[in-house]
Order: C-alpha cells, then structure tokens, then sequence
C-alpha cells in the first residue's frame, strides 16, 4: 500500500508539480470562466428558436462574434506587450462580462449585432493575454504539460457547462447570459486577487514599432504556415457552433439533448486527457500528433453525413474529441516556443487571429453550406480539409522542430 501511494504520489508531482502559482490562478479562473460559458455554443438556437432569425440570419449574426474576435487577437497583443498583461484582462472580463449581460435583454436586431459584435471583441481580448502570462511564467520545458493541464481545465468546465446551458435554456435562455457575464466577473476577481504583471522589462515602443511588431508574425516564414494551417483546423472544428446543432435540431435533437451530446466532448477530455498528456508532452515528433488531431477531426465531422440518431452523433463527437485531445495541447505551444521574448504576447494575438477568423468564417461558411450543398456537402467538406490540414502539418514539421531547437540553444538556462 505504502509503495502504491509512492507511486501514486510520484504520478501526480510529474503532473502537476513545478508550475508557479500565477499559472495556478490562471488555470482556476479558466475552470470558472468554462463552467459558465454558456452563450456561444447556444447562440445559434437562440436565435432561430427563440428570436425567429432564419438559419442563415443567425449564421451572420453568430459570426460577428468571430469578426470581434479577429480584432481582439491584435490588440490583446499590444496591450499585453506594451502596457501589460493584467490591463488586457481586466479590460476583456469586466468589459465582456457587462456586454453578455446586455445581450440576454435585449430584442432589437440592430443591437443584438452591435452587442454580439463587441462580446467577440471586448470578450475574447483575455485569450492572448493570459496565455502570454503562462508563457512568461512557465519554463519552456514544461510548456506542453502546462498547455495540457490547461486544457483539460477548460474541457472540464466545457463539459459542466454546456451540460448546465441545456437545462437552464430550457428555462430561460436569459438565464444563460447571466450566468455567463458572472463568471467572467469571477475570473476578473481571481486575476486582480492571484495574478502579478508578469510582461518583461523593456523600453516603450512608439506607434512605428508597435505597427510593425504587429506584422513580423505574419512575415514569419516558419510561423505564418502553422498559422495558416491552423485557421483551416479551426474552421472545420468551429462546425459545432452552427451547422451541428443547425443539423442535429433538422433530424429532431433538442436543445438539451444537444447540450448533453456536445459535453460528451468536455467529459471524454477530461476522462482522456491526465493519461494522453505525458505521451504529448514527451513525444518526439509533434508534427505526427499534430496531423493524427487534424485527421480525425476531419473523420468525425465527416461522419456526420452517414447517420443521423442520437448514437451516432455521440460516435462522431467522440472520434473528433480524439482528434481535439491529440491536437490542441500540442498546438498551443507553437506561439510561445516560436516568438521573441519581446513579442510574445504579439505572437499570441496572431495565433488568436487564426482562431477568430475562423469564428467568424465557420458560422458563415456552414450556414451557406447547409443552403446551398445540403449538410452531406457540409461534412464531406470537413473531412477533406482535415486530412489535408494533416498532410500539411507533416510538410512544415520539420521547419518548425529546427527553429524550436534554435531558439532553446539561444536562450540563457
């Protein structure tokens, strides 16, 4: 028994031991903020069950989300880098809290866009910021381990969460805004409480060089391919805000069964993920896992044009979690491993760009899809673009494992 306990003791030092305490309180204001968003992945219902929009009304409106978003990636990378990393976050959560709020009482279309608008972009300004801070806190041998147990805090929360959206969208879908604007206000508290300025010294920039750091990760000639590859993943992945539940609701999901199939996704990670950690953490080629993620993405979406009952979309959403488990840990270090110390948090606002776009481009893309192709169309579509997004992560490796290893061997420790 004692030795079981050694051992047990041991497993969870491996885990979890070394990581400083900024990037415990980021990681805890995460778990909180996850568990209560509810808003996005019920947007798209809201809209055409309970505001009357037609499919391709809200397919415009969920996607200025992604068009605030495109914005917030690049001025979260200035404000983390120039003024700091704590001013960026609390401008995002008490900003983005106050706006989903508004968003649950409000009937009007025009204001209903303007406020959808400014949740994607006041709201996701907290992303570059607070991964800079773990990148400024977190040694880059422990990246993907931290990177990984942040992930699985998110997908923990994910799985709580829209599991809870289910049941109070069956109440109320106001209830879902409120409980979102107050988790973020939660996160905010854990962040002035728990989390120091961590942005390296360094001379001001003027408006010139603040321009032109805002180019050099899109000149990158190592980055700027992971980053392309990256939004054609994202954009693929993203088919869960709109042309799934758009799908599952044609074949007769409900909303809180569809809430109950999409935390398969959060419980599958949270189940899988302590134990695939280690083996991405420690693998020796990324660019095998990176391609293995972006593969059975694309099958589990695929496999959404072959049957439609409640078991086989949990069979997908299973499949394409394998791929999301294999994936994003391993992709979340891309920025920090390849980026200037001095524009880190530049190169973190480019990474959420990638993102961003492809939140605004799903929505729009899905929906024009499920008109004019049908939603056969639509997953055939997702199955080629992720075996092609593997085929090409395979290709840049290399490029990227040199640059990685070059940037090691010049930094002092």
């Amino acid at each position: 028994m004692r030795s079981a306990n050694l051992t047990l003791r041991s497993a969870l030092r491996d885990a979890v031991g070394g990581l400083p305490r900024a990037y415990w309180a980021i990681w805890a204001g995460l778990l909180v903020n996850r568990v209560g968003s509810f808003v996005v992945p019920f947007l798209s219902l809201y809209l055409t069950q309970r505001r009357g929009f037609s499919v391709a009304e809200a397919g415009g409106l969920v996607s200025l989300w992604g068009l605030g978003a495109v914005g917030a990636g690049p001025v979260s990378g200035v404000l983390a880098d120039r003024i700091g990393r704590r001013v960026a976050l609390f401008v995002s959560l008490l900003g983005g809290a106050a706006l989903t709020i508004a968003l649950g009482f409000t009937t009007s279309p025009t204001l209903i866009a303007a406020l959808v608008l400014g949740v994607g972009f006041i709201g996701e300004i907290y992303r570059p910021a607070s991964h800079a801070v773990i990148a400024d806190v977190v040694p880059p041998a422990d990246r993907t381990r931290a990177f990984g147990l942040l992930y699985w805090a998110v997908n923990l929360g994910w799985a709580v969460g829209v599991t809870l959206a289910g049941l109070l969208a069956a109440v109320s879908y106001v209830l879902l805004f409120v409980g979102d604007g107050l988790t973020t206000l939660a996160f905010a508290w854990v962040v002035w409480r728990f989390v120091p300025e961590t942005r390296p010294p360094g001379r001001d920039e003027g408006v010139r060089e603040v321009l032109a750091g805002l180019a050099v990760p899109l000149r990158d000639r190592i980055f700027l391919p992971l980053l392309l590859l990256q939004l054609a993943f994202a954009i693929v992945f993203f088919q869960f805000q709109l042309a799934l539940p758009v799908d599952m609701a044609d074949h007769g999901i409900s909303p809180t069964a569809f809430g109950f199939l999409l935390s398969l996704n959060g419980i599958l990670i949270v189940v899988l993920q302590p134990f695939l950690n280690r083996w991405t953490a420690a693998a020796r080629d990324p660019a095998r896992i990176l391609a293995l993620g972006c593969a059975l993405v694309g099958v589990g979406f695929g496999m959404n044009a072959l049957h439609h009952t409640v078991g086989w979309y949990a069979l997908a959403i299973a499949v394409w979690t394998l791929g999301e488990i294999s994936y994003l840990p391993v992709v979340s270090v891309v920025p920090a491993e390849l980026a200037p110390d001095s524009l880190r948090g530049r190169y973190q606002g480019a990474w959420a760009l990638s993102w961003s776009l492809a939140a605004f481009a799903a929505p729009v893309l899905g929906a024009w899809g499920l008109e004019r192709v049908g939603a056969r169309g639509v997953w055939g579509a997702c199955l080629i673009v992720g075996l092609a997004v593997a085929a090409g992560q395979l290709a840049v490796g290399p490029a990227r494992r040199r640059r990685r290893d070059e940037i090691r061997a010049a930094r002092p420790g």
